[in-house]
C-alpha cells in the first residue's frame, strides 16, 4: 500500500483583514480568544443552571448564588469591542443571559419549568452558536498571521518580549 503525502495547503492573505496592522491583527485574535473564554463559561454557567431548574423539586434556593455570573456588566461586553475591528453581521446574537436569569423555577409548577428548560436549552444553542462563530474567527485570524509571518519571517520576532538592557554600574 501506497503512502499519500499530506501536506495541507499554507494559509494565504486574505482582504478581510488587510486593513489591520500585525499589532491590530494580534489584538483582534487576543480579543476573540478572551471573548469566546467568557462564553465558554457562560455556556457551563447555563448549563449547571439547566441541572438545577430541571432539579428545582429538589432545590430553588442555591439558584441565587449563581446570579451574579451574567449580569450585563459581563455579558456582550466583549462583543462590542469586536465590532469596531470587524463587522459581525455573520455572528448570531447572544441570548438575553440576565433576563432569562430572572426566571425561577416555581414548585409544584411543571408546566412554569418545563419552559424555563426550554428556554434556557435555547439559549444554551445560541451561546454554542456564537461560540462556533468565534473560533472561526480565530481560526480566520490564526491564518492571516501564518500567512503574514511566511511572507515575511522576521515578523514573528515582533512578537517576542523585549528584554530591556541592563545598565552595569561601575562603583
Amino acid at each position: 500500500m501506497e503512502k499519500q503525502s499530506r501536506t495541507a495547503e499554507p494559509p494565504s492573505r486574505s482582504e478581510t483583514f488587510a486593513h489591520l496592522t500585525l499589532d491590530a491583527l494580534r489584538s483582534y485574535r487576543k480579543a476573540l480568544t478572551q471573548e469566546e473564554g467568557r462564553v465558554s463559561y457562560w455556556r457551563r454557567i447555563l448549563q449547571a443552571r439547566l441541572d438545577m431548574v430541571r432539579a428545582s423539586d429538589r432545590s430553588l434556593a442555591s439558584m441565587d448564588n449563581l446570579r451574579p455570573v451574567l449580569t450585563a456588566a459581563r455579558v456582550g461586553g466583549g462583543r462590542t469591542s469586536l465590532i469596531d475591528i470587524l463587522a459581525i453581521e455573520e455572528i448570531p446574537p447572544l441570548p438575553d443571559l440576565e433576563a432569562l436569569w430572572d426566571r425561577h423555577p416555581v414548585a409544584d409548577d411543571p408546566e412554569h419549568n418545563a419552559e424555563l428548560v426550554e428556554q434556557l436549552v435555547k439559549a444554551e444553542g445560541q451561546l454554542s452558536a456564537y461560540r462556533t462563530a468565534l473560533h472561526q474567527r480565530i481560526q480566520g485570524a490564526t491564518s492571516e498571521l501564518i500567512a503574514r509571518y511566511r511572507e515575511e519571517p522576521a515578523l514573528c520576532l515582533s512578537a517576542l518580549p523585549l528584554q530591556r538592557k541592563r545598565r552595569v554600574s561601575n562603583g
